[in-house]
């Protein structure tokens, strides 16, 4: 663990409180500013490892609704939440996206991903990597994402995800870029929060 992180107070945070990583507050943050979550949905979590967004979709849904993440690391130790689902898989295979529609009980109400990939310091590389991310959320999007649904995904700065978020927009009514005070100065990072989700 780097000097940063250990000096970084959403990390401290996070284990005093007894969430799986910082980036939980990422989503709380965005969850008390715009609402994105209620009671009863049906939420997917791309890219769910360690569980962080897990817990807090889990606490804004209630025992009504249920959760369930999808990543290709396993969330280890289980999360013992009652109304949450991790399944350990690769998004873009077709049979683990049929087990996350059956796991949630049809399309989810709401669509939340925080991934990124494994950044490697070779440039292409790195953008390669990131389109091809979006890609796989952009062609899962009709089948786990029910039509008025939301969506929280983030984007990384470079032209292939900027390309990726312009067509996204276009699938919603309502899209806007949100940015985190959570999220790490320094890092590109933002997210598209789009609502009513056209279907398609």
């Amino acid at each position: 663990m780097s000097r940063y992180q250990r000096k970084d107070h959403f990390h401290q945070r996070a284990k005093r409180e007894g969430y799986r990583s910082r980036a939980a507050y990422k989503l709380a943050e965005i969850q008390d500013t715009h609402r994105l979550l209620r009671p009863g949905q049906r939420v997917a979590d791309l890219g769910c490892w360690p569980g962080g967004w897990l817990q807090v979709a889990s606490e804004a849904v209630g025992s009504g609704g249920r959760v369930v993440g999808v990543d290709v690391a396993a969330v280890e130790p289980p999360l013992e939440l009652a109304n949450v689902v991790a399944i350990q898989g690769d998004l873009t295979q077709q049979a683990v996206l049929e087990e996350v529609l059956a796991a949630l009980g049809g399309p989810a109400d709401v669509l939340l991903s925080d991934a990124a990939p494994k950044l490697t310091g070779i440039r292409d590389a790195d953008r390669a990597h990131e389109q091809a991310l979006l890609a796989a959320i952009e062609a899962a999007l009709p089948r786990l994402l029910r039509p008025g649904g939301s969506l929280l995904l983030k984007i990384l700065e470079g032209p292939e995800a900027q390309q990726a978020e312009r067509r996204l927009r276009g699938r919603f009514d309502q899209a806007r870029s949100v940015r985190p005070k959570a999220s790490r100065k320094g890092s590109s990072e933002r997210y598209l929060l789009g609502r009513s989700y056209r279907g398609g």
